[in-house]
């Protein structure tokens, strides 16, 4: 029986990354796809920080990995906020109106 041990995490936050660094290039026109993308890579990089702290015994990066989520899901309520403010306003959220909210 093959045991799962820190190559595997690290080779499934490096997806999860590649996932969400595509997702940002490749998808330009749509916010919502660009929040997930960003949502993907916090994602990655708790992976890695459980991953290693289980690995290396130390909760620290447990205690991280709680910061990162605190963050990413105040990023997240903000961001929709935001988006259905201007949806209203606006009717769309394409990427490329967003540059008339500039002051």
């Amino acid at each position: 029986m093959m045991d799962v041990g820190l190559g595997h995490y690290l080779a499934v936050a490096g997806v999860l990354f590649t996932i969400g660094v595509f997702g940002i290039f490749v998808n330009r026109k749509n916010v919502i796809i660009l929040l997930m993308s960003v949502e993907l890579i916090l994602l990655s990089v708790n992976v890695n920080l459980v991953a290693f702290s289980a690995f290396l015994g130390d909760l620290a990066g447990q205690v991280f990995a709680l910061f990162v989520l605190t963050v990413a899901a105040a990023e997240a309520a903000v961001g929709l906020a935001i988006l259905v403010v201007y949806f209203r306003n606006r009717g769309d959220i394409s990427v490329e109106g967003v540059n008339l909210m500039k002051g």
